[in-house]
């Protein structure tokens, strides 16, 4: 079968001829329709990622929108290695297959499940949301962010708070729900005096973080006290993506003196089973018409290009 292939961690993949997958007990064949290019695809196919696969070569890709033997259209995730979604054929565990809506096409299914379901798992699976509640995006103007604004308004929170690099990256949020735009590119003592006042003033539950690194650090110190005799609000803060670095200074103090919460929302944190749950959460929103994605669909064929030249847009394969 043809399919994209990861022949080298340091390069990128290459389109090519791949053995043919046969299903095993509890699995089934998935002929794959689109397939989308996340950041998540991205660090596993360079080896730098915990769920990477150690055995080359590989067929790279988490999840995608194919149709089964018996005709069903499925949105899928979790292909046994090395056979990822981006082939023509994959092959993954039965429970790991949920139907598409009518009302959503392959391109937009296929683009909407790994982000959507890094905000949705991490809101409902781990911060355990109430509707009402107000939150924080920290690094919003991606494509999960982006999306995560949407997912919380549907959700039925009460504020959406968001930061960006600056003013004009995060203009244009608004229009998708965002209440409060924070700029991230003031001196970082005025960034966590700014961080201080605004997590108080609109009363944050729930802080889900795309950025980690300095801004994170900011929030940290933000939500510390100075040994009031009054305890801190409770404060759940979800880790979900490391784009501004892997890690931080996090002092012990910072835990004691306040209502800070850390979790963490991603693969092991969540079971597939949760995480799929979630993606079906989404794709209902999408079919509601709750949800809208920008995607760039582009053959298969074309992923070794694709792959160096994609930008903050979504790009999915069509297979």
């Amino acid at each position: 079968m043809k399919a994209a292939i990861v022949h080298d961690y340091a390069a990128p993949p290459r389109y090519g001829d791949f053995t043919d997958p046969s299903a095993q007990a509890h699995e089934t064949l998935v002929h794959v329709r689109t397939a989308a290019l996340s950041q998540l695809v991205r660090s596993q196919a360079s080896g730098k990622h915990y769920s990477s696969g150690k055995i080359l070569p590989l067929v790279p890709g988490v999840d995608g929108v194919g149709q089964l033997p018996d005709g069903k259209r499925v949105y899928f995730a979790f292909p046994r290695a090395p056979f990822g979604s981006m082939a023509q054929t994959t092959v993954v565990e039965r429970c790991h297959c949920i139907a598409v809506p009518d009302g959503v096409d392959d391109v937009s299914a296929a683009a909407l499940g790994n982000p959507g379901m890094s905000s949705w798992g991490a809101l409902m699976g781990r911060a355990k949301f109430q509707p009402g509640e107000n939150v924080l995006i920290n690094g919003a103007t991606g494509v999960s962010g982006r999306l995560a604004i949407q997912i919380a308004r549907y959700l039925g929170a009460g504020k959406v708070l968001v930061t960006g690099r600056n003013a004009g990256s995060i203009e244009g949020l608004k229009a998708l729900g965002a209440d409060v735009l924070i700029p991230l590119d003031a001196p970082i003592e005025q960034l966590t005096e700014t961080f201080r006042s605004i997590l108080r003033e609109h009363q944050v539950n729930v802080i889900l973080d795309y950025l980690w690194g300095p801004s994170a650090e900011s929030l940290i110190h933000a939500v510390s006290a100075h040994g009031s005799g009054t305890a801190e609000p409770r404060i759940r803060m979800v880790q979900i993506g490391s784009l501004s670095g892997n890690t931080i200074a996090l002092p012990g103090s910072a835990l004691r003196s306040s209502g800070l919460e850390l979790l963490g929302s991603g693969l092991g944190s969540l079971s597939n089973e949760a995480l799929l749950d979630a993606i079906s959460g989404v794709l209902k929103a999408a079919a509601e018409g709750a949800l809208s994605i920008e995607a760039e669909a582009v053959p298969l064929a074309d992923v070794e290009a694709a792959w160096q030249t994609a930008g903050a847009g979504r790009v999915v394969f069509r297979v």
